[in-house]
């Protein structure tokens, strides 16, 4: 299990394209622990890029 397959997965989780197979051998390894801090990660990243994104429109 690698970092680029943990992200990958996780991208494609948030995004819902995930195929069936990769969802099944995600939920086949024993530790969570890399796709929650992963998953928390990207969904920080991308409430404080909405936010800046916000921010700077209404300027």
């Amino acid at each position: 299990m690698t970092l680029l397959r943990v992200l990958q997965s996780v991208l494609a989780a948030m995004f819902g394209v995930q195929s069936e197979k990769k969802y099944h051998d995600d939920f086949s390894k024993p530790a969570i622990a890399p796709y929650l801090i992963v998953g928390i990660i990207l969904v920080a990243a991308l409430v404080v890029t909405l936010s800046a994104f916000v921010n700077y429109l209404a300027q």
